[in-house]
């Protein structure tokens, strides 16, 4: 049977059971758990740093309101960030190659930050439909941009993490492919495949992590 680039992409299924469940499960298992020690071990110092850091700088635009979503934000990216590097490991899936996943993730946490603006700061929330000295003619055709723009913005979230970690996976399956057919003809040529397969992975783990904090 001949498989397709595009298989690596297709959720498993084990007695008719998808396992993207699983594969969503496990990242929460790697996460060390607190513990009630007053000094606690090198990895638990470390991870702890990783989180204040990380969460000083996502909540650095934001105003001191808004720090009660910290924890929640950070638990997203975490989750995403884990999935996208766990994806790069060898017969491994990556759930945030789905769509129907990222749109699931997406669409929440867009309607909240809409509906809380709505709530909070009316105005301003509205006034971003309308960017200060329009001409009155263009006040119709900017509000229609701008509300198009704002609906489709969970969409352009879900997206842009399927294609960059899709374009990735598939890069990495066609060079190492290339070099493997070639490393028993061209040498050379699958040496040299195989140098820029490690590069195109450093850059696949950069962007897996990158990816996991734009969204």
């Amino acid at each position: 049977m001949i498989l397709s680039f595009f298989d690596q992409f297709m959720i498993p299924q084990t007695l008719g059971i998808p396992l993207i469940l699983i594969a969503i499960a496990i990242p929460t298992l790697l996460i060390l758990n607190s513990s009630n020690r007053l000094i606690s071990n090198r990895m638990s110092t470390l991870q702890a740093w990783m989180f204040k850091t990380f969460t000083k700088q996502l909540m650095l635009p934001i105003n001191l309101s808004g720090h009660k979503w910290a924890s929640m934000l950070l638990a997203l990216t975490l989750l995403l960030m884990s999935l996208n590097l766990l994806g790069l490991l060898p017969y491994t899936f990556t759930p945030t190659t789905q769509l129907s996943m990222n749109m699931a993730l997406a669409v929440p946490m867009w309607l909240t930050t809409v509906m809380i603006g709505m709530r909070n700061q009316p105005t301003i929330s509205l006034g971003h439909l309308l960017p200060e000295g329009t001409p009155t003619l263009l006040i119709p055709i900017l509000i229609m941009i701008e509300t198009i723009s704002l609906f489709i913005r969970p969409l352009a979230l879900g997206v842009r993490l399927t294609a960059n970690l899709t374009a990735g996976h598939l890069l990495i399956q066609l060079i190492s492919t290339a070099a493997f057919v070639l490393m028993s003809s061209m040498t050379l040529t699958a040496s040299m495949a195989f140098l820029v397969l490690l590069l195109l992975t450093g850059l696949e783990v950069a962007v897996a992590m990158i990816q996991a904090y734009v969204f």
